[in-house]
């Protein structure tokens, strides 16, 4: 359906892809990864030609629709939601919409003398609407945007009084309704919570067209996918299989090219002291000068391009006392609507807890009652002895200073530490060389997570509490934040959507539900395993 036949891109002086090949068949569904800038959004902005290769082809065959969704939404404001869902179906929006303006005319009383015309006119939309299978459409429409967990007043409402994540849904129902041949996505999976993540991944696997989409969220990947296309190095490399299957796949690669390397090494230090000693001799000109042709000859083996990692070790916190936090009969309420009537928790040191629940269910509002960013309508809140908390909110990069660059942030952080004690934190946190004097402002979204997590984990606190960390993160500062916090003695409470990050930390589970809270012993996967959901309300 979609080749890539021999493309070579460069950005300024980044060499993109060089000579790389590769192929998007019907029913195909791929995942396609690569370290950041390394050209994943520039490769579906050459597939939908909105830029083109500088070398080679991008072909598409005739009559395949292409629907793209990307984290760039553009304006949207002025109808509802769901009109702007509908917008995306083709001819039948157009309809839609001189339906909407001929019921404003109807009812408009300055247009009264032209009232037979405008009821003739509407009965002719109004059928054609019908023809197009606009009245199924509206209803699919309402079906998806209820997946991504949308409210029928949220549905209705002006979509430019939504957030930009909530705009994001609408940007990418509108191409789950279109269905077209192929779908494009680049980071669906970020900005949903746990449930529209579940519903989104079933819409996919149900789905028959062939994708290719991006996505930070390895268990997302892994349960979608049935192949694998590697950017790496300019070039792109074809696995078949599922996300955990690519990374054995590559891992032996690896390990294969490397001993190759060693082989290969070896054999060329052997001959190399050969020639060394034996090239004054006359007797041993012959067989001296057959050995350094050979050696011009060999095509040399590549050690395998090894990835940056980044690693962080928690410093030791102190010990905080057994209880950490104490929640009393809790009411919490905005407006009409009761968060909380009469929540009783009890927190106890090294204890991991996850909070899952339904959009609405209080899962932040618990977090800010807990670090005392709001106060409870009655009962009380106690923060334990000795307890040192840090807190990472959902808002936490947007109050980064953008003027100070990332070496100022962290002195401006912890002013008594030294420039080598902030430089190595820099380092741990993906922050090398020159890119601590990068500005706050012209950070990407992970690279200013991974800034405020800096902050917040250089003077070590023995309480975590998190909300949404792993929300712009790639996979491989995931992995580092997984293997930091699996080592980490203090006590956790926080919120993910990320079901990896779930399994791999918690120990404890707060479910909040509308008949009041739970809590389950052991942690995500014990879990799922007793209830048989994923998250609440749903089922595995």
């Amino acid at each position: 359906m979609i080749r890539l036949d021999n493309i070579s891109k460069q950005n300024g002086v980044q060499l993109l892809f060089i000579e790389a090949s590769a192929a998007l068949q019907r029913g195909e569904k791929i995942g396609l990864v690569g370290p950041n800038g390394a050209g994943k959004t520039t490769l579906f902005r050459m597939i939908t030609g909105q830029e083109p290769p500088d070398e080679g082809q991008v072909l598409v065959d005739r009559g395949v629709s292409i629907g793209f969704f990307s984290q760039d939404v553009g304006e949207m404001a002025g109808r509802s939601a769901v009109a702007e869902v509908m917008d995306g179906a083709g001819d039948v929006s157009t309809v839609a919409a001189e339906m909407r303006a001929l019921e404003a005319d109807l009812a408009d009383p300055d247009k009264a003398d032209e009232l037979d015309a405008l009821i003739e006119r509407f009965g002719e939309v109004q059928a054609r609407f019908d023809d197009l299978g606009g009245y199924a459409l509206e209803g699919k429409a309402r079906e998806v945007l209820a997946g991504l967990s949308f409210s029928q007043a949220m549905m209705d409402g002006d979509v430019g009084a939504l957030s930009g994540g909530w705009k994001m849904r609408v940007a990418l129902a509108r191409i789950l309704l279109m269905r077209p041949d192929v779908m494009l996505l680049d980071e669906p999976s970020n900005h949903l919570d746990l449930e529209s993540l579940i519903w989104l991944e079933n819409f996919l696997r149900g789905y028959d067209g062939a994708l290719l989409m991006t996505s930070h969220d390895r268990e997302f990947m892994n349960r979608i996918i049935n192949k694998v296309i590697e950017i790496d190095g300019g070039s792109l490399t074809s696995y078949s299989g599922d996300y955990e299957f690519y990374e054995q796949q590559r891992a032996m690669a690896e390990k294969q090219q490397q001993a190759q390397f060693e082989r290969q090494q070896a054999m060329l230090a052997k001959e190399i002291k050969f020639i060394e000693r034996f090239k004054a001799r006359a007797s041993h000109a012959a067989q001296v000068q057959s050995r350094v042709k050979k050696l011009d000859k060999i095509e040399r083996v590549e050690p395998p391009k090894r990835r940056q990692t980044v690693t962080f070790e928690f410093m030791p916190a102190p010990r905080s006392g057994d209880d950490v936090v104490q929640i009393r009969g809790v009411h919490k309420r905005y407006g009409e609507r009761v968060i909380y009537d009469g929540l009783d928790l009890l927190l106890r040191r090294r204890e991991r807890c996850c909070v899952l629940g339904v959009n609405g269910a209080g899962k932040s509002t618990l977090l800010k009652l807990v670090t005392q960013t709001t106060e409870p309508d009655a009962g009380s809140v106690t923060i334990g002895g000795s307890v040192k908390m840090a807190y990472f909110a959902q808002h936490a990069m947007e109050l980064l200073d953008g003027d100070r660059t990332v070496f100022q942030s962290l002195e401006d952080e912890f002013p008594r530490a030294n420039q080598g004690q902030l430089r190595s934190l820099a380092g741990c946190f993906g922050f090398s060389g020159d890119e601590v004097e990068k500005r706050v402002r012209v950070l990407s979204g992970g690279e200013k997570a991974r800034l405020v997590m800096a902050r917040m984990l250089f003077d070590p606190p023995n309480f975590l509490v998190l909300d949404e960390p792993t929300n712009h993160l790639d996979m491989a500062t995931k992995e580092m934040l997984i293997t930091a916090l699996s080592n980490y003695e203090g006590t956790m409470l926080f919120v993910s959507h990320d079901r990896h990050f779930l399994a791999a930390l918690s120990n404890r589970v707060l479910e909040l539900t509308p008949e009041g809270v739970h809590l389950y012993g052991g942690g995500y996967t014990e879990y799922v395993a007793r209830t048989g959901q994923e998250a609440p309300g749903l089922h595995a």
